[in-house]
């Protein structure tokens, strides 16, 4: 076996002893090295009223910066997609929703100037709220925190680049009549 080989067999060694449980997620620094390396799958929740508005969560951090997105997380190893729904929708919105069985759609975002989470594999699911959402975390404009939610009658200028495609669900932009998506 080659030194470049047994090098990198040492380290792959060296990286699983620090993670006992990758189905509770990685070490942060470990998940940007598997994000360079490999497209990660996530699972992003479009809920919408009944009137049409779209839930929409506040983020600010170093990946995407200030603005609005729609809820979603990574999925973990060995987690089935809907189980991870449930987690976004309890950690990000301390609710419960019931999404479709199916995603509404799946759509792959490459940011070629990323260094870390530069390719994502998204399955936008539509889901339905089960439980209040907690009012204490209501956006509030003069105060913005990371996951404060608000409804949102329209694609919001500030809607983060990489769900921008998701823009299109936002009442007035899609017809949310079942048939009429199916162009019927």
């Amino acid at each position: 076996m080659s030194q470049p080989r047994d090098d990198i067999s040492r380290a792959i060694g060296d990286l699983e002893s620090l993670v006992s449980a990758p189905e509770r997620g990685l070490p942060e620094e470990l998940l940007l090295l598997v994000s360079r390396l490999t497209p990660l799958v996530n699972v992003d929740l479009l809920i919408q009223h009944s009137d049409g508005r779209t839930l929409l969560t506040w983020r600010h951090d170093r990946f995407y910066g200030p603005g609005w997105h729609i809820p979603g997380g990574i999925i973990r190893y060995k987690e089935k997609a809907l189980d991870r729904i449930h987690a976004v929708a309890l950690q990000e919105l301390f609710a419960e929703v019931e999404p479709e069985a199916a995603p509404l759609l799946v759509r792959e975002y490459i940011d070629l100037h990323a260094k870390d989470r530069g390719h994502f594999v998204s399955l936008l699911y539509r889901c339905r709220l089960l439980t209040p959402l907690d009012p204490a975390r209501r956006f509030v404009p003069q105060a913005p925190q990371p996951d404060q939610w608000k409804w949102h009658d329209r694609c919001p200028d500030n809607l983060i680049a990489q769900q921008l495609e998701y823009g299109t669900y936002f009442s007035g932009n899609y017809p949310l009549d079942s048939h009429a998506r199916k162009g019927k």
